[in-house]
Protein backbone atom coordinates (compact mmCIF):
# COMPACT_ATOMS: atom_id res chain seq x y z
CA UNK A 1 0.00 0.00 0.00
CA UNK A 2 3.06 2.52 0.77
CA UNK A 3 4.46 1.87 -2.73
CA UNK A 4 0.99 2.75 -4.55
CA UNK A 5 0.74 6.21 -2.28
CA UNK A 6 4.61 6.83 -3.42
CA UNK A 7 3.29 6.37 -6.74
CA UNK A 8 0.49 8.64 -6.52
CA UNK A 9 1.98 10.88 -5.17
CA UNK A 10 4.88 10.57 -7.76
CA UNK A 11 2.25 11.05 -10.52
CA UNK A 12 0.38 13.87 -8.93
CA UNK A 13 3.95 15.65 -9.11
CA UNK A 14 4.70 15.20 -12.17
CA UNK A 15 1.42 15.95 -13.63
CA UNK A 16 0.57 19.42 -12.34
CA UNK A 17 1.68 21.28 -15.45
CA UNK A 18 3.69 23.95 -13.30
CA UNK A 19 6.19 21.21 -12.49
CA UNK A 20 5.59 19.48 -15.14
CA UNK A 21 7.10 22.58 -17.35
CA UNK A 22 10.12 22.95 -14.67
CA UNK A 23 10.91 18.95 -15.15
CA UNK A 24 10.84 19.43 -18.78
CA UNK A 25 13.28 22.49 -19.14
CA UNK A 26 15.75 20.40 -17.01
CA UNK A 27 15.36 16.93 -19.49
CA UNK A 28 18.14 17.64 -21.35
CA UNK A 29 20.85 17.24 -17.82
CA UNK A 30 21.22 21.14 -16.65
CA UNK A 31 21.18 22.85 -13.53
CA UNK A 32 18.69 25.72 -13.72
CA UNK A 33 18.16 28.58 -11.28
CA UNK A 34 14.79 29.12 -9.79
CA UNK A 35 13.97 32.31 -11.01
CA UNK A 36 14.62 30.70 -14.31
CA UNK A 37 12.54 27.82 -13.88
CA UNK A 38 9.56 30.51 -12.47
CA UNK A 39 9.99 32.03 -15.90
CA UNK A 40 9.59 28.58 -17.85
CA UNK A 41 6.60 27.63 -15.52
CA UNK A 42 5.02 30.90 -15.52
CA UNK A 43 4.88 31.57 -12.14
CA UNK A 44 5.90 33.34 -9.18
CA UNK A 45 9.29 33.22 -7.27
CA UNK A 46 7.45 31.74 -3.92
CA UNK A 47 5.21 29.73 -6.15
CA UNK A 48 8.07 28.28 -8.08
CA UNK A 49 9.95 27.57 -4.86
CA UNK A 50 7.05 25.54 -3.68
CA UNK A 51 7.08 23.44 -6.47
CA UNK A 52 10.72 22.99 -6.33
CA UNK A 53 11.04 22.01 -2.80
CA UNK A 54 7.93 19.39 -3.35
CA UNK A 55 9.88 18.13 -6.46
CA UNK A 56 13.05 17.75 -4.68
CA UNK A 57 11.39 16.22 -0.93
CA UNK A 58 10.19 13.47 -3.59
CA UNK A 59 13.62 12.93 -5.06
CA UNK A 60 13.44 14.15 -8.33
CA UNK A 61 15.03 17.05 -8.22
CA UNK A 62 18.71 17.72 -6.50
CA UNK A 63 20.42 21.07 -5.81
CA UNK A 64 23.94 21.89 -6.79
CA UNK A 65 25.03 24.75 -4.50
CA UNK A 66 27.83 27.26 -6.12
CA UNK A 67 28.49 29.82 -3.71
CA UNK A 68 25.57 31.75 -2.46
CA UNK A 69 23.95 30.58 -6.06
CA UNK A 70 21.40 27.51 -6.16
CA UNK A 71 20.78 25.52 -9.30
CA UNK A 72 18.35 22.27 -9.90
CA UNK A 73 18.45 19.62 -11.65
CA UNK A 74 17.00 16.17 -12.24
CA UNK A 75 18.26 13.71 -9.71
CA UNK A 76 18.72 10.79 -12.26
CA UNK A 77 18.67 9.44 -15.52
CA UNK A 78 15.82 7.79 -14.15
CA UNK A 79 13.60 10.86 -13.74
CA UNK A 80 14.62 12.04 -17.35
CA UNK A 81 13.62 8.09 -18.38
CA UNK A 82 10.22 8.92 -16.76
CA UNK A 83 10.00 11.60 -18.44
CA UNK A 84 10.57 11.16 -22.12
CA UNK A 85 8.00 8.09 -21.24
CA UNK A 86 5.62 10.05 -20.11
CA UNK A 87 6.21 12.67 -23.70
CA UNK A 88 6.19 9.23 -25.86
CA UNK A 89 2.61 8.59 -24.16
CA UNK A 90 1.47 12.00 -24.30
CA UNK A 91 2.25 12.32 -28.29
CA UNK A 92 0.41 8.81 -29.29
CA UNK A 93 -2.59 10.69 -27.85
CA UNK A 94 -4.25 12.03 -30.99
CA UNK A 95 -6.76 14.09 -29.50
CA UNK A 96 -3.71 16.58 -27.98
CA UNK A 97 -0.27 16.22 -29.63
CA UNK A 98 -0.09 14.73 -33.56
CA UNK A 99 3.71 14.76 -34.40
CA UNK A 100 2.69 17.84 -36.85
CA UNK A 101 1.91 19.98 -33.52
CA UNK A 102 5.20 19.53 -32.28
CA UNK A 103 8.00 22.51 -31.67
CA UNK A 104 9.49 22.09 -35.28
CA UNK A 105 13.38 22.81 -33.96
CA UNK A 106 12.79 20.10 -30.88
CA UNK A 107 11.56 18.20 -33.50
CA UNK A 108 14.40 18.72 -35.52
CA UNK A 109 17.41 18.22 -33.26
CA UNK A 110 17.17 17.85 -29.41
CA UNK A 111 19.07 16.67 -26.46
CA UNK A 112 17.31 14.15 -24.12
CA UNK A 113 19.42 14.12 -20.40
CA UNK A 114 22.58 14.90 -22.36
CA UNK A 115 22.19 12.36 -25.75
CA UNK A 116 20.82 13.19 -28.63
CA UNK A 117 17.06 13.30 -29.97
CA UNK A 118 14.84 14.03 -32.39
CA UNK A 119 14.78 13.28 -36.15
CA UNK A 120 19.20 13.66 -35.47
CA UNK A 121 19.59 11.23 -32.96
CA UNK A 122 17.32 8.65 -34.56
CA UNK A 123 18.63 9.21 -37.99
CA UNK A 124 22.33 8.77 -36.81
CA UNK A 125 21.32 5.49 -35.06
CA UNK A 126 19.64 4.66 -38.43
CA UNK A 127 22.96 5.28 -40.01
CA UNK A 128 24.66 3.09 -37.39
CA UNK A 129 22.35 0.37 -38.54
CA UNK A 130 22.75 0.64 -42.19
CA UNK A 131 26.59 0.62 -41.85
CA UNK A 132 26.38 -2.78 -39.83
CA UNK A 133 27.59 -1.07 -37.07
CA UNK A 134 24.90 -2.34 -34.50
CA UNK A 135 20.83 -4.00 -34.26
CA UNK A 136 18.42 -3.20 -31.56
CA UNK A 137 16.49 -5.72 -30.36
CA UNK A 138 14.21 -5.40 -27.39
CA UNK A 139 15.39 -1.41 -27.19
CA UNK A 140 18.47 -3.00 -26.83
CA UNK A 141 21.53 -1.62 -29.31
CA UNK A 142 24.12 -4.37 -29.80
CA UNK A 143 27.30 -2.95 -31.31
CA UNK A 144 29.23 -5.02 -34.23
CA UNK A 145 33.39 -4.85 -34.37
CA UNK A 146 32.55 -2.54 -37.14
CA UNK A 147 29.93 -0.39 -35.24
CA UNK A 148 32.79 0.25 -32.18
CA UNK A 149 35.30 1.06 -35.02
CA UNK A 150 33.12 3.70 -36.41
CA UNK A 151 32.59 4.96 -32.75
CA UNK A 152 36.48 4.95 -32.45
CA UNK A 153 36.99 6.42 -36.03
CA UNK A 154 34.88 9.44 -34.63
CA UNK A 155 37.01 9.91 -31.46
CA UNK A 156 35.39 7.99 -28.84
CA UNK A 157 36.88 6.19 -26.32
CA UNK A 158 35.23 2.19 -26.82
CA UNK A 159 37.30 0.59 -24.04
CA UNK A 160 34.01 0.38 -21.94
CA UNK A 161 32.18 -0.77 -24.80
CA UNK A 162 34.62 -3.79 -25.85
CA UNK A 163 33.53 -4.91 -22.78
CA UNK A 164 29.97 -4.34 -22.63
CA UNK A 165 28.70 -4.30 -26.85
CA UNK A 166 25.30 -3.13 -25.64
CA UNK A 167 23.78 0.57 -25.16
CA UNK A 168 20.76 1.58 -23.68
CA UNK A 169 17.70 3.33 -26.54
CA UNK A 170 15.03 5.50 -25.74
CA UNK A 171 11.51 5.83 -27.97
CA UNK A 172 12.12 9.06 -29.14
CA UNK A 173 8.52 10.58 -28.54
CA UNK A 174 8.21 13.01 -31.39
CA UNK A 175 9.33 10.71 -33.92
CA UNK A 176 8.75 7.55 -32.11
CA UNK A 177 11.72 5.28 -33.11
CA UNK A 178 14.99 4.74 -31.33
CA UNK A 179 18.12 7.00 -30.54
CA UNK A 180 20.60 6.05 -28.47
CA UNK A 181 21.26 6.57 -24.87
CA UNK A 182 23.05 5.65 -21.84
CA UNK A 183 26.99 6.00 -21.67
CA UNK A 184 27.63 5.25 -25.26
CA UNK A 185 25.26 8.35 -26.40
CA UNK A 186 26.04 10.92 -23.81
CA UNK A 187 29.63 10.35 -25.80
CA UNK A 188 28.29 10.73 -28.99
CA UNK A 189 26.53 14.05 -27.86
CA UNK A 190 29.74 15.43 -26.07
CA UNK A 191 32.16 14.83 -29.29
CA UNK A 192 29.60 16.05 -31.64
CA UNK A 193 29.86 19.60 -29.21
CA UNK A 194 33.72 19.12 -28.93
CA UNK A 195 34.02 19.02 -32.83
CA UNK A 196 31.57 22.08 -33.26
CA UNK A 197 29.10 19.88 -34.76
CA UNK A 198 26.17 20.74 -33.23
CA UNK A 199 25.00 23.78 -31.67
CA UNK A 200 22.89 23.96 -28.39
CA UNK A 201 20.44 26.84 -28.04
CA UNK A 202 19.87 28.79 -25.70
CA UNK A 203 16.96 28.38 -23.37
CA UNK A 204 15.60 25.52 -25.08
CA UNK A 205 16.32 21.58 -25.52
CA UNK A 206 16.67 22.67 -29.10
CA UNK A 207 20.18 21.08 -30.80
CA UNK A 208 21.06 22.74 -34.54
CA UNK A 209 23.78 20.89 -36.92
CA UNK A 210 26.26 23.50 -38.13
CA UNK A 211 28.41 24.18 -41.31
CA UNK A 212 31.24 21.86 -39.77
CA UNK A 213 28.41 19.04 -38.83
CA UNK A 214 26.73 18.82 -41.85
CA UNK A 215 30.22 17.70 -43.55
CA UNK A 216 31.34 15.65 -40.59
CA UNK A 217 28.19 13.89 -39.99
CA UNK A 218 28.27 12.83 -43.97
CA UNK A 219 32.15 11.74 -43.66
CA UNK A 220 32.19 10.13 -40.65
CA UNK A 221 28.89 8.19 -40.45
CA UNK A 222 27.13 8.13 -44.42
CA UNK A 223 24.60 10.70 -42.53
CA UNK A 224 22.74 13.68 -44.90
CA UNK A 225 21.24 15.98 -41.97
Amino acid sequence: MTQDIDFARIAALVGAPARAAMLLALGDGRALPAGELAACAGVSAPTASGHLGALREAGLLEVVQQGRHRYYRLASAQVAALLESLMLVAAQNPARAAPSRVDPLLRAGRTCYSHLAGRLGVALCDALIARDGLRIDDDIARFSTEGIRLLEDFGIDVRALRRQVTSKTCIDWSERRHHLSGPTGMAIYRRCLELGWVRHHLDSRAVSVTAAGTKGFQSAFSLAV
